[in-house]
């Protein structure tokens, strides 16, 4: 099953700025080959379900093993069956809408 996750790691204990430990998650996503877009608060990956949850769980442990002691996640997740959807498409879709009076 695809899934699109919008993902927010937030590692607590290590200071105000968490600027190299995003860093580090997105390295996590790049090198699991799974398509995504970092935004302002957090980061959307898309795949499938058993890679994307992987990648999520990889982001836990190397954050902790950068030293963070504790984090708080969260994640909004989407999946469907009736059609394959990408990001792109789901963005598109709103885009159309905003060009109708």
């Amino acid at each position: 099953m695809k899934a699109i996750v919008d993902l927010c790691v937030v590692p607590v204990g290590v200071g105000v700025s968490v600027a190299k430990y995003v860093a580090a998650c997105e390295r996590v996503i790049a090198e699991a080959g799974l398509k995504s877009q970092l935004h302002a608060n957090g980061t959307d990956i898309e795949g499938e379900w058993d890679e994307v949850f992987a990648a999520v769980k990889r982001c836990h442990e190397v954050v902790h093993e950068m030293g963070a002691p504790r984090i708080v996640a969260s994640m909004r997740i989407n999946t469907r069956i009736d059609k394959e959807q990408t990001m792109e498409d789901k963005i598109s879709s709103v885009e159309t809408q905003l060009t109708q009076p």
